[in-house]
């Protein structure tokens, strides 16, 4: 199961995974995208084979983060999105997209329907025994299947102590060890290959503890909790010479997993 080994009782992980739709408008407002670098870098082996637009599924698509990045780039995409406020914020930021509900384990999909299936910032929610059978499913052979996942980068000093002060920082350092982030191995795929795209984004503090509040550590705490974990972190980032006030460099790094259906 994708959930295993998380370290949360099931009812806390159920209310985690469901906590989004409640910020929907503040998640397409803060979550970070995805570098162009890091999308045509887990489309690379559909694109090899096809000049034209590919027909992407994005999956678990959320507020369209990972859809507005593939449509900059010329391709045709569905996005599958299970939680119906999120698929409303979907349908609003990216209208050029086929947006559906469904989820990993049930993708309202034709059989080898698509060229290429990606995933931004949600494999950790997948049951994957049941999620990689039903994406190789609609996706054609040859086809690749891409997680991407925005991390703070933590080898910076500055980034490693907020890391400390917030129940909810993606660590770089630490994604690898995160249950569930990793591409399980299948028969209906080739073994994963993975690539960094480092990168920045422009935030004030102010900014940063707006995009804090949209993970599900966040989302799920009691509002006293809640505000005090934002204090934490504010004072925190008043202490460093880093966040000036009139905006900083956020020094992030995207990871990239990407396998190929057998059979192309």
């Amino acid at each position: 199961m994708g959930n295993q080994g998380t370290g949360y009782d099931p009812e806390l992980y159920a209310r985690r995974r469901s906590s989004f739709g409640a910020a929907a408008a503040e998640y397409a407002a803060h979550r970070p995208d995805y570098p162009a670098e890091a999308v045509a870098w887990a489309l690379a082996p559909a694109t090899g084979r096809q000049a034209a637009g590919l027909h992407v599924l994005d999956l678990a698509a959320g507020t369209g983060k990972l859809t507005l990045g593939l449509l900059a780039l010329g391709h045709r995409v569905t996005a599958v999105e299970p939680d119906p406020a999120m698929l409303d914020e979907l349908r609003r930021q990216a209208p050029q997209a086929t947006a559906l509900a469904g989820s990993a384990e049930r993708i309202p999909l034709p059989d080898a329907s698509v060229d290429a299936v990606v995933v931004g910032q949600a494999i950790h929610w997948f049951d994957q025994s049941r999620a990689l059978p039903e994406i190789a499913r609609v996706l054609r052979p040859g086809g690749p299947l891409a997680t991407l996942s925005n991390a703070d980068d933590d080898r910076v000093e500055w980034i490693a102590g907020l890391g400390e002060v917030s129940p909810s920082q993606v660590s770089y350092l630490g994604w690898a060890t995160r249950p569930g982030t990793r591409l399980a191995p299948d028969p209906a795929f080739d073994p994963a290959r993975d690539a960094d795209f480092p990168h920045t984004l422009r935030r004030t503090a102010d900014s940063l503890i707006a995009t804090i509040a949209t993970h599900s550590h966040m989302l799920v705490l009691e509002p006293a909790e809640r505000d005090e974990a934002k204090e934490r972190i504010r004072a925190y980032l008043r202490s460093r010479p880093e966040v000036s006030e009139d905006g900083f460099d956020l020094p992030l790094v995207t990871r990239v997993q990407r396998c190929v259906r057998a059979g192309g």
